[in-house]
């Protein structure tokens, strides 16, 4: 479904733009994403409306099939938000052990103190944290909006595969300026 509407009380979640994620091959600029989360990130501040910053500072310790490479280190910085975003001390700081930002976190506690009732989500990876992110959010009842110009994957199938057939049955998707449009 298109996007039709932002709740008065709506939250942006933006799901790890940090030193080490950007970095990394993706099938689509990181820097436009980067650029269109933080585009967004002013919007919401400039109405008073929470923006959520994310990053990953570990990962699941169960087996998987596909690994990391053996040896993998992060290497210093990696979980550093990039500065693009402008993070502010009124923003909500939320670090992850998983895929999804929910999961042994305060980020629901948080939204709910502040009101929230829809969730507007932009991030790496699509198939990961923002698909993850987003699943949790539709299970925790929020409104969900995923804005497919400002997110990316290294896998430009799994990022299709995402906006086109798992998204649709999560929520609403737009693009940055259709979701700036209706901040207006």
């Amino acid at each position: 479904m298109t996007l039709t509407t932002i709740d008065p009380k709506t939250a942006l979640i933006v799901v790890d733009l940090q030193q080490g994620v950007v970095g990394m091959t993706t099938a689509h600029p990181t820097a436009d994403v980067v650029a269109n989360s933080a585009s967004l990130a002013r919007a919401f501040r400039s109405r008073g409306l929470p923006v959520v910053l994310v990053n990953a500072t570990g990962g699941a310790p169960g087996r998987a099939e596909q690994q990391r490479a053996a040896g993998f280190a992060r290497p210093d910085g990696w979980a550093d938000l990039v500065p693009e975003l402008d993070a502010q001390p009124d923003d909500i700081y939320i670090s992850k052990q998983t895929w999804g930002a929910f999961h042994n976190t305060a980020l629901d506690e948080s939204l709910r103190a502040a009101g929230v009732t829809q969730v507007v989500i932009t991030g790496v990876a699509t198939s990961a944290g923002v698909e993850s992110t987003a699943r949790a959010a539709h299970e925790h009842g929020y409104n969900v909006t995923l804005v497919t110009d400002a997110m990316t994957d290294m896998s430009a199938a799994a990022h299709d595969n995402s906006i086109a057939l798992i998204f649709p049955r999560l929520g609403e998707t737009g693009t940055t300026a259709e979701v700036l449009a209706l901040l207006q």
